[in-house]
Formats: C-alpha cells, sequence, structure tokens
C-alpha cells in the first residue's frame, strides 16, 4: 500500500514511534506475560507515556490530538508484536473512552476523559452478557430509577480490563416493554483489581473515584490467546448509580453501543492485520535461514506460494482498514466498511497465523518462537466485536438497505 495514499509525514512518526517501543520494550516480555496472565502494568504505563491510550482524543481533553487514522495505526503496528497489548490500546480507547466523547455531558467529558485519556485509569466496557452475546439486545441487567440514582442489578461477561479497570460504561435496561429502545448506558466506577501493582508503576488507580457498592469484578478468564489483557465478569448488586453517571439518554444505550462498536471493529481489523502481518515477517525470517535439502526452505515453491499468498492479503486487507478508518475519520458513513474490515481481516489473521506455523514446521508448535502464540491470539479476532457471522449479516442488510434506497 502506497504510505502516501492515507499518511501524512505525521502518521508516519507515529507509526515509528510505535514501531520502536513495540520492538524494544514490548517483544522482550511479550511471550513471558502469554505465559503467566499477567496484566502487562510496566508497559501499558509506557504506552501512557508516549499518549497511546488518548491518540484521538483533543489535548484540551488530555489526548494527544491525533485522529483515527494515527490511532488504526497504533494498533496494527503493536499487534504485529503482541495483541494482547493492542487489544488493550483498542478496547480502552475505543470502548472504554469514546463513547464519553461521542455521547457525553460536557461534564462527563470533563470529568472522565482526561483520566482515560492519558491512562492514570484503564476503562471498559460492558455489553455482552451471559446470554447476550451476539444478541446484544438480549441484555438482563436491570437499572431500575429510583428517585435521583439507578440501582444496577445483573451480570456482564468477557469484559476487556474487568478487573484492572477503574471506569466503566455498560448498558442496562430501564424499560423491559420497549425492547433494544429500553436499554440505557451508565458510567460506573470501581477499584482496580491490582492496586498494588497500579501504585508501584503510578498508572491504574485513581483516590478521587468514588467506589461504588455492590460493583465488582468476578472470575477471572483462563483464555486461549490474549492472555495478557485481564478479561473478566463484571458483577452488579443493587448498585446505586447517581442519574449524572446516564450516559445519553434514556433509552437510548442499545444504539449509541451499536455505533461504539462500527469503530470497535476498526480496531480489531487493525489488530488482526497486524497479527498476520506479524506472522508473515516471521514466516520470512525462517524460511530464509532454515535450510533444507541444500537451500533455504523460502526457495521452495511450496512455500514461496504460501508466503506470496499472506503477502496479497495482507495488502488487500491494508486496504479495507484504512478506507475504514478513513472514511470514519471524515464523518461518512462506514458500518458495512467496519464489518468487511473485521470480518476479511479476522479470517485472513487466522490463516496467515496457520501458515506461518505450517512453514516453521515442527518449531512453530513449539513457543521458542513466536507463531504458535500469534495463531492462539488471532482466533478470538474472529469471535470478539461480532462474530464473523454477525459482519456477514452486518454487510448483507446494508447492501440490501442500498438497493432499497
Amino acid at each position: 500500500m502506497d504510505d502516501h495514499l492515507y499518511f501524512t509525514e505525521s502518521h508516519l512518526a507515529v507509526r515509528e514511534m510505535v514501531r520502536a517501543f513495540a520492538r524494544d520494550e514490548v517483544a522482550p516480555i511479550a511471550a513471558r506475560h502469554d505465559e503467566t496472565q499477567e496484566f502487562p502494568w510496566a508497559t501499558v504505563k509506557g504506552m501512557a507515556d508516549l499518549g497511546l491510550l488518548g491518540i484521538p482524543w483533543a489535548e484540551e481533553l488530555g489526548g494527544a490530538g491525533f485522529d483515527t487514522l494515527a490511532y488504526t495505526i497504533a494498533i496494527h503496528e503493536m499487534a504485529k508484536v503482541c495483541a494482547s497489548h493492542a487489544i488493550t490500546i483498542s478496547a480502552h480507547t475505543t470502548l472504554g473512552t469514546s463513547p464519553i466523547v461521542h455521547f457525553g455531558t460536557p461534564e462527563q467529558k470533563t470529568r472522565y476523559v482526561p483520566l482515560l485519556a492519558s491512562g492514570a485509569v484503564i476503562g471498559g466496557f460492558g455489553l455482552t452478557e451471559p446470554g447476550a452475546g451476539s444478541d446484544a439486545g438480549g441484555t438482563r441487567t436491570t437499572a431500575e430509577r429510583r428517585g435521583d440514582r439507578y440501582v444496577l442489578n445483573g451480570t456482564k461477561r468477557f469484559i476487556t480490563h474487568g478487573g484492572v479497570g477503574e471506569v466503566f460504561l455498560v448498558t442496562a435496561v430501564t424499560d423491559p416493554a420497549r425492547g433494544t429502545k429500553g436499554i440505557t448506558s451508565f458510567i460506573l466506577t470501581k477499584e482496580t483489581c491490582d492496586l498494588e501493582s497500579a501504585r508501584r508503576v503510578g498508572i491504574g488507580h485513581r483516590d478521587d473515584l468514588p467506589v461504588m457498592k455492590g460493583f465488582r469484578a468476578g472470575k477471572k478468564e483462563d483464555k486461549l490467546g490474549w492472555r495478557a489483557s485481564d478479561t473478566r465478569e463484571l458483577i452488579f448488586e443493587d448498585v446505586e448509580v447517581p442519574v449524572e453517571n446516564r450516559l445519553g439518554e434514556e433509552g437510548r444505550g442499545f444504539v449509541n453501543f451499536m455505533q461504539t462498536l462500527d469503530a470497535g471493529r476498526v480496531g480489531v481489523a487493525a489488530l488482526s492485520l497486524g497479527l498476520a502481518e506479524g506472522a508473515l515477517e516471521q514466516a520470512l525470517r525462517y524460511s530464509t535461514e532454515r535450510r533444507q535439502f541444500g537451500q533455504a526452505i523460502a526457495q521452495f515453491q511450496g512455500v514461496s506460494f504460501q508466503l506470496a499468498d499472506m503477502a496479497t492479503e495482507i495488502e488487500a486487507g491494508k486496504h479495507l482498514v484504512y478506507h475504514a478508518a478513513w472514511l470514519a475519520q471524515h464523518g461518512k458513513p462506514y458500518r458495512k466498511e467496519a464489518s468487511m474490515a473485521k470480518l476479511f481481516c479476522s479470517e485472513l489473521a487466522m490463516r496467515a497465523t496457520t501458515k506461518a506455523v505450517q512453514i516453521h514446521g515442527g518449531y512453530g508448535y513449539t513457543k521458542d518462537y513466536p507463531v504458535e502464540r500469534m495463531m492462539r491470539d488471532a482466533k478470538v479476532c474472529e469471535i470478539g466485536e461480532g462474530t464473523s457471522e454477525i459482519q456477514r449479516v452486518v454487510v448483507s442488510r446494508q447492501m440490501l438497505r442500498e438497493i432499497g434506497a
């Protein structure tokens, strides 16, 4: 892809900064954190110091003052080295911060966005429930209005940053009779589950954020991939939430969160693209060094054709991802393009990482090389932020709407 098709010199500078940080700081610790499942507080602090947790937000809100393309670049580049770090940027920024930026009151923006954009605290997004995954409208968490407060009860599942985070945007049913139009979103706060580590590195906790009684993290998930990313339940037991913490109008929570997922899908597409490209880089390096039958295995057609297919599909994925990001940045409709990018790149990530393992042969099945971790990390890209099946539903529905129009 021609860099100048989408990128300015500032974008290229962001790319080089993220590449250097990923190579020098993240790559040396990625395998260890994958093994232990420990949240990488030290490198997350490094990302915060570089402004990577607030890339697209205005400087007056504590952000870096860049744009959607720069943010997409950061996820793409980080995922080449470690998907867990990439999803930390993506989930924190798009899911944990953007709803406040787009739907919050001026007071909410002033109160919460600088904390999140600077990385002072980690944010999360509570939509999925035990019985409401692809069917996000099946939300069962309830919010009952009692005077100047709402009382929340229920459970969320598979929440990125569920334990380490302190600011969460969650949906709950305020009017069961209205279906998805009876779902409202709220800003909730709790204490991080890892207070000692947060205090040690200097990010992740603020004493001035209220701890809402009855709001806590549940069990930590033991996952196939993204193992350094914190994923847990969120539990609400008679949690009293002030009316001023309602995010947007009552009944608008579902619509607003669906818009948030459009942006989130661009992020996961970029992450998937990074995984695929990182796998290709590993496969190229290994296949030019590994010799069999007197020559580098890259010289064998069975290997070279796999490399060519990976490179071709990655190039196509770049255009899908950055076209969707460009549309989002310029305020144009991009729901179909976001789903196309997410669908194509997530499935590409599985194909590319599987081929990379195959090219590495027996070594690819060991932890001596990062391709086995990349393959494990790739699988969830076809599931999270809407499964591949849901993406096909979104794309086909948008196509039919366009025909009808």
